[in-house]
């Protein structure tokens, strides 16, 4: 047996390493390590709750708005302030630009460069995939990059600024639009629609949200545009066999409008094809193999404390876990929760979710989220509020959950006279790269990157590359 150590990554926010045991050429038993310990949750206690609105988003600058949802979901949760529609159209639309701007940098900046490696030079493709998704140098970049910037003009609209605003509150958005910025708006949304027709997917949004077996989505990869690129690469190289796990698909809901949200909360078991509601009081955290102190596992009352010296410890991260097992959240899960017709057939198709419908999901979800924010902004009322005002929370505890673009994001709190006793922040990156538990279970990608080819290659195999990215890591949000 061989052990190997791959590390740092490029291309990843924050600091990660993996250490594989190999024999055979294949990652026989694989440890995933978040290097980095920040202390957000720390820094939160003994603050005025209402701090958190201000210290959450700067625990990530990519998705910032995300954990600003969060922070206010949990406020709103101890405080009982409910937004007006506008307050929560407006929301939907600055999270959406967020999310869908993630989207857009892990396909093209993260993952589709790594089919541009001298290790497939002797592929057909290669040449003309070189030219188009290599770092830097890539035309594909230098089309998405300046459309993900004016996609993001949204924030200033809506937020102020990006990342980090302040704008995202209990009680909904702290500006109200204009009817010249509500144009601007639609025209940025419309905008942003046309670079993905053109570009993206080469066809209309609506044609690619219709999408719903296998067999339409593999005619598809016979047009133009990057996404129809990315399924034939994947057709070619088998990434529907690549980075394959069956766990419970997770979804804390996003996007909240009226009574309902467009992606409800949920648990998909690929293992039985059954969807369950989700069982949030069954959400623990094992800090067995972690570099932190044992107490509560129960994010309401845990404290996360750091042991550098823990004995078994290989990672910064907890092992979140729900009712005892680990869990897969993102893209994938979020449309499998949904009902999405397509991610199931492919996670079915594959006995689980792989590489091919991680990477699917993801670019699929783009679609279905401009075409719902065009829906959002069309719908705002603007003689009406978009903020209601209430009292900061004095005493009590709740829960705020919202989906990052990497999955499901949770915020644990409790206050005690005005002031924060306890935080605790679940990112979706600690759910997928988590630790080991007591219990000696893997967590996702660990499970994930079992059976993965090395080769002759070793760490530098684009394989171990390609599971890790489907994944899309966020180390600094792991390690709160």
């Amino acid at each position: 047996m061989t052990r190997l150590i791959v590390g740092p990554f490029n291309r990843v926010e924050g600091d990660l390493e993996l250490t594989l045991d190999i024999e055979e050429g294949r990652v026989a038993e694989a440890r995933v390590a978040t290097t980095l310990y920040r202390g957000f949750e720390q820094i939160l206690a003994g603050r005025p709750a209402a701090d958190a609105l201000v210290v959450a988003p700067r625990i990530c600058g990519i998705c910032s708005l995300s954990q600003s949802m969060a922070a206010a979901a949990v406020l709103r949760a101890v405080g009982g302030i409910r937004p007006p529609p506008n307050g929560e159209l407006a929301a939907n639309i600055a999270h959406a630009a967020e999310n869908i701007a993630d989207h857009l940098s892990h396909f093209y900046l993260f993952f589709m460069p790594d089919f541009a490696r001298a290790s497939y030079a002797g592929e057909s493709w290669f040449p003309e995939v070189e030219a188009r998704f290599k770092a830097v140098s890539g035309a594909a970049a230098l089309e998405a990059l300046p459309a993900r910037a004016r996609l993001l003009h949204v924030m200033g609209l809506i937020a102020g600024k990006w990342p980090h605003s302040l704008a995202i509150q209990p009680g909904g958005v702290t500006r109200a639009l204009d009817l010249g910025e509500k144009m601007r708006l639609l025209a940025i949304l419309s905008d942003f629609r046309a670079f993905l027709e053109k570009v993206l997917f080469a066809a209309p949004l609506e044609q690619v949200a219709a999408l719903e077996t296998p067999e339409q989505l593999s005619a598809f990869s016979q047009g133009q545009g990057d996404f129809a690129a990315f399924l034939r690469l994947a057709a070619d190289l088998g990434l529907d066999r690549l980075g394959g796990v069956a766990l419970p698909l997770i979804s804390f809901g996003a996007y909240h409008a009226g009574e309902g949200a467009l992606f409800p909360s949920g648990l998909y078991d690929p293992r039985a094809g059954a969807e369950k509601p989700l069982p949030v009081k069954a959400i623990r955290e094992d800090v067995a193999f972690s570099f932190l102190h044992e107490n509560s596992s129960d994010p309401a009352l845990a404290v996360t404390l750091p042991d550098a010296d823990r004995a078994n410890g290989y990672s910064w991260a907890k092992a979140p876990r729900l009712s005892g097992e680990p869990a897969e959240t993102g893209a994938v899960a979020r449309q499998a929760v949904a009902g999405d017709p397509l991610i199931r057939a492919l996670i079915a198709q594959g006995g689980g979710t792989n590489v091919y419908a991680r990477v699917a999901a993801r670019v699929i979800e783009i679609a279905r989220l401009a075409i719902a924010a065009e829906g959002w902004a069309r719908a705002l009322r603007l003689n009406e509020s978009f903020c209601e005002h209430g009292p900061e929370p004095v005493d009590g505890a709740g829960v705020g959950l919202v989906e990052a673009a990497r999955g499901a994001l949770g915020h644990w709190l409790s206050v005690e006279r005005g002031n924060i006793l306890r935080y605790q922040i679940v990112a979706p990156t600690t759910w997928n790269f988590s630790p080991r538990d007591a219990n000696g279970v893997p967590g996702p990608l660990e499970q994930a990157l079992v059976g993965v080819e090395t080769g002759a290659a070793g760490a530098k195999a684009p394989a171990i590359q390609h599971v890790v990215r489907s994944f899309d890591p966020c180390m600094v949000c792991t390690a709160h």
